[in-house]
């Protein structure tokens, strides 16, 4: 057998470099290239191999470790889980800071390899510097915490070990019904340990993503309880675009008259305007996709989670709604007590269809006079405007809905989310990519945003990730080039809690554009904690006074921050600079544009017909605590129990 000497980490980057994957006979690379944050965990081992052994891999400076991982994710999703990035960091809280990010991915099911770097598998010098020793159990480190997030995860101890925990860590990356973060840990002293290995280890290795056929079965059993259905409702999940499932859905949908509902990540995979699409579904959703599903019959989920939030807790369908669920996970496809089709939503839709030919649904004006309804409704919403007068009343109209009037006086501004966000839609290009992921924006995208082509929404919803988005531009950036733009839409909350890679987007010369929303609050938080009973409590960025945090709202300066970065920036207070702005924007080439603006707190959308379970109190002091656990009690009653 011939053979290489090679470190650890030499053999892991030359392994990584002949890596491809094969989707519908298309060979790509799988690995595009990796984001390090070197430290003393990974700079001399893993660090030297990718100065002598990257030749294809493009090597990005990260900022921070959870930014950086973020940014992996929202790659892959974008380029729906053909392509990736791996990540690397130093032991210890380097190596932390990316567990979060791992919970993205696997939440998310995106592939995303990080390399942590690991203590001594010696032992030697231990405890070394950012070990965690556990008395009890000795080979435990930091790096243990990547179990809870990871699909896969593996320490290798031995250079030999690289072999194998790379078959494994691969299998699992480009296996569609399970993928998610990998884990690759990585001892320091292991890294830079030499072995032998096998040159056909670093042969050309193909993954083939085999699309799994449906077995006829299920594809008969799923046929005769749509046949039954009256009215029954497709569920568009993010299984559909993974899939490249596009088309087939929509022919589907079309050739049965069945109306969609869209999940967060099944978003975009059909344009807004399509007579059958219902557009977001559930606590997010609008009112025609919820109109709609209370009254259906049967319910079609293709490639979807169904978390609460597209189930309203299991309250937002009537009991004796059936379920088929097409999935290429088998686990998914049972939920809802279902019958299951384990199969690609690209091959099992049009056999489905052929099934079922002569079939057509039983609406007749009903899908169209939910869309009209919705339509009123979002011409509504892309027009309020704040009017200084006492009779003004916010959006959210509940017990903290001064807060708005007293965010305009003492910010001096006046802009109303629902319309800043209509308008930025209506200004971006058909091809424009948005991203977000956080706050109240997620809402209010789900159900306003307009998709004009499709693949063009990067929501990240299954862990709701506050600092996704500007970490997350960076991504997609990477994914869709320099000819499109992109647009991140994030919150002040999750601006402050990570913005680093405008750093790195800066250095790159990437333009990525931060639609940045300042309320000074976590304003969705605030709507949840004041409507279940509740006093405001640290979900509002004001000064402190005597009583607490409630004196006046801070005026933050974004846009003179992400100048000082490197950044063309654009303060907003009105929607004639909101506009001038993103003209002017436009013009701007290889480097970020932040736009810094300034929405009322309480102007963002509310519910639409559905229903979230939050941990309401059972005793209180306060009767609108008791009153919220009463309202509570009354939908879990109606409540599916599985």
């Amino acid at each position: 057998m011939k053979t290489v000497r090679l470190t650890m980490a030499q053999a892991l980057v030359r392994f990584l470099e002949n890596q491809f994957i094969e989707v519908d006979g298309v060979q790509t690379r799988f690995v595009r290239g990796m984001f390090i944050i070197p430290g003393h965990g990974n700079v001399v081992g893993l660090g030297q191999a990718l100065s002598q052994e990257a030749k294809h891999l493009e090597v990005y400076q990260g900022k921070n470790e959870q930014g950086m991982a973020q940014a992996a994710v929202a790659f892959a999703k974008q380029m729906k889980r053909k392509q990736i990035f791996a990540v690397t960091s130093s032991v210890g809280p380097g190596a932390a800071n990316m567990v979060t990010a791992c919970g993205t991915a696997t939440a998310n099911n995106i592939p995303v390899l990080v390399l942590p770097g690991d203590v001594y598998a010696c032992r030697q010098p231990d405890p070394v510097l950012q070990q965690v020793e556990q008395t009890h159990n000795l080979s435990i480190s930091t790096n243990d915490a990547f179990k809870a997030v990871c699909r896969y995860w593996d320490r290798i101890v031995r250079p030999e070990q690289l072999m194998s925990a790379c078959i494994s860590a691969f299998r699992t990356l480009t296996d569609p019904a399970n993928t998610g973060a990998v884990c690759l840990a990585m001892p320091q002293d292991v890294e830079g340990e030499a072995y032998d290995y096998p040159v056909s280890f670093f042969a050309k290795r193909v993954w083939r993503l085999e699309r799994r056929p449906a077995t006829e079965a299920a594809l008969a059993d799923a046929a005769e309880a749509i046949r039954k259905a009256k009215h029954p409702m497709l569920v568009c999940g993010g299984g559909v675009r993974y899939s490249e499932a596009h088309e087939e859905f929509k022919h589907f949908a079309e050739a049965l008259n069945i109306p969609f509902g869209e999940t967060q990540a099944g978003k975009s995979a059909v344009v807004w305007t399509h007579p059958l699409n219902l557009g977001g579904l559930g606590v997010t959703g609008c009112s025609a996709a919820n109109d709609i599903a209370k009254k259906a019959d049967l319910v079609i989920g293709v490639g979807t989670r169904y978390t609460d939030f597209t189930t309203s807790s299991k309250w937002l369908f009537k009991d004796t709604c059936k379920f088929v669920n097409i999935n290429v996970s088998e686990f998914q496809a049972l939920k809802l007590d279902a019958i299951p089709v384990v199969a690609d939503a690209k091959d099992a839709l049009p056999r489905l269809e052929k099934l079922l030919e002569g079939y057509k649904s039983g609406y007749t004006t009903e899908i169209q006079a939910a869309k009209d309804k919705w339509l009123k409704e979002l011409e509504r919403l892309d027009g309020i405007t704040f009017e200084d007068k006492k009779s003004w009343k916010p959006i959210i109209n509940d017990a903290n809905a001064d807060s708005a009037k007293r965010f305009a006086a003492d910010l001096k501004a006046g802009l109303c989310q629902t319309t800043v966000l209509g308008a930025i839609n209506a200004m971006m290009a058909d091809e424009d990519v948005a991203i977000g992921a956080a706050g109240s924006l997620p809402g209010d995208m789900q159900r306003m945003w307009r998709p004009r082509a499709v693949d063009t929404y990067n929501m990240e919803y299954g862990y709701s990730t506050m600092g996704y988005e500007v970490a997350g531009a960076l991504g997609v950036k990477l994914a869709i080039g320099d000819k499109r733009e992109v647009y991140a839409f994030c919150g002040d909350g999750s601006f402050n809690m990570l913005h680093g890679e405008l750093v790195t987007a800066c250095q790159e010369h990437k333009k990525i554009n931060i639609c940045l929303f300042d309320n000074a609050s976590f304003g969705c938080i605030n709507n949840l904690q004041v409507g279940h009973g509740n006093v405001t409590l640290c979900t509002e960025l004001r000064y402190r006074n005597r009583d607490g945090l409630f004196g006046d709202f801070m005026d933050i300066d974004y846009a003179k921050v992400a100048e000082a970065y490197g950044c063309k920036a654009y303060p907003v207070r009105t929607m004639e600079e909101l506009v001038a702005a993103f003209e002017d924007a436009k013009k701007v080439k290889n480097r970020p544009v932040l736009f810094d603006i300034k929405v009322l707190p309480k102007t963002m959308t509310d519910g639409y017909g559905s229903w979230w379970r939050v941990g309401d109190t059972e005793v209180s002091e306060r009767k609108e605590n008791l009153e919220a656990y009463k309202s509570h009690l009354a939908h879990v009653k109606d409540a599916r129990k599985y």
